[in-house]
């Protein structure tokens, strides 16, 4: 068994030195999770217990509503118990004929159906308290503080749950692919972010990073991240935006040409974070493009058609791309081709993607948006 099928067993989503690709596995997901597995993790159930509250915000709905009900009944559970105990002591069981400690209390039933009403505050008014029995009022006391504490920590993780940021999260989306074409003489990579609501973003800001995985001649294997400069990386997510990188002297795609990135395995993983107008919470989405879903040489459809009283968006559009002839090198060596080009680049760089920016820059009055899904 040589060295190559070793790794190949051990390794997948790599890149040799020599230049040997295995099968892809995504460093990020497309939905925005992160395909990794944590092992061994030291004291890893203390520190989900430390944060408990962080914990039951992100366990599922279910298991929420479970942990809560045995809270709960376990408290009502844990009272009941106390009272009968209490009951036992004061003789409430033997004789009926006895000033009892709590009255209607003489089963363990009727003491879990005591401490299920006072914590719920039901009171039915057949059993309740003696003013004589110090025991059950302090007893009663302390389940009311819990009950109060519990109610509070319920009411909390539910309100937080329910405006937690994923949901808005997936209202915003990304292209499934991302393109690279010509845009005033110089190759640029692109992809497309939209809000697919009515209630659009306040601000966002764009981030990406290409993560590959590397795995040395040695045998040591380690990830790199690198930055990737984006052109228009604060956008008003009013419309949907196309968000530029141009792939210039400091991108790792520099030296890259067709065939290279069909042989190449790589994540980019694309960031879009921002704030929304109507919580005003901050947010964040995000996705990755493996190469096989970076197209060369297309181009989106345009999507914003631009009517008498508004912008008319079509989402049907938002994945769709077009064919357009662009050279199947590098970008490095189209900048020796054309070393006017670069020049002219260094004062104009990449022009924006999206059709209406230019009349939003023109116009400060608020638009109307009407989308067709």
């Amino acid at each position: 068994m040589n060295s190559r099928t070793v790794q190949k067993q051990h390794y997948s989503n790599v890149k040799l030195d020599d230049g040997y690709c295995f099968t892809k596995r995504r460093y990020v997901n497309k939905d925005g999770s992160c395909n990794i597995v944590f092992r061994h993790v030291p004291e890893e159930c203390l520190l989900y217990v430390t944060d408990i509250f962080t914990t039951l915000v992100e366990i599922r709905w279910r298991a929420m509503f479970l942990t809560f009900a045995l809270s709960y009944i376990l408290s009502w559970l844990f009272f009941g118990i106390l009272f009968w105990i209490i009951a036992l002591i004061h003789g409430d069981t033997r004789d009926p004929n006895n000033e009892p400690c709590i009255y209607e209390v003489r089963s363990f039933t009727a003491a879990f159906l005591f401490s299920l009403e006072t914590q719920t505050t039901i009171g039915y008014g057949s059993r309740g308290m003696s003013e004589n029995c110090m025991q059950a009022i302090v007893t009663v006391t302390i389940q009311d503080i819990i009950s109060v504490f519990i109610d509070t920590f319920v009411i909390g993780i539910v309100v937080a749950k329910m405006a937690s940021a994923r949901k808005r999260a997936q209202t915003v989306g990304f292209s499934n692919i991302a393109v690279i074409n010509l845009r005033n003489g110089h190759l640029c990579l692109s992809w497309r972010v939209g809000d697919f609501r009515r209630n659009h973003l306040v601000e966002g800001t764009t981030h990406a990073q290409l993560v590959r995985h590397t795995v040395h001649t040695s045998g040591q294997s380690d990830l790199t991240y690198h930055d990737l400069e984006i052109q228009n990386s604060h956008v008003i997510l009013a419309t949907p935006v196309t968000i530029i990188h141009r792939i210039n002297a400091s991108s790792p795609l520099h030296k890259m040409s067709l065939q290279d990135l069909h042989k190449d395995s790589f994540d980019l993983v694309v960031t879009f974070t921002y704030t929304d107008d109507c919580s005003g919470i901050l947010h964040q989405s995000r996705t990755s493009y493996t190469p096989s879903e970076i197209l060369w040489g297309q181009q989106f459809e345009e999507m914003v058609r631009v009517t008498q009283k508004s912008y008319r968006v079509d989402y049907a559009l938002f994945h769709l791309a077009v064919k357009v002839p662009v050279t199947e090198s590098s970008a490095e060596n189209n900048e020796l081709k054309h070393p006017s080009s670069r020049k002219q680049d260094q004062q104009m760089g990449c022009s924006l993607a999206v059709e209406s920016e230019e009349i939003l820059g023109q116009n400060n009055t608020s638009l109307t948006i009407q989308e067709k899904l």
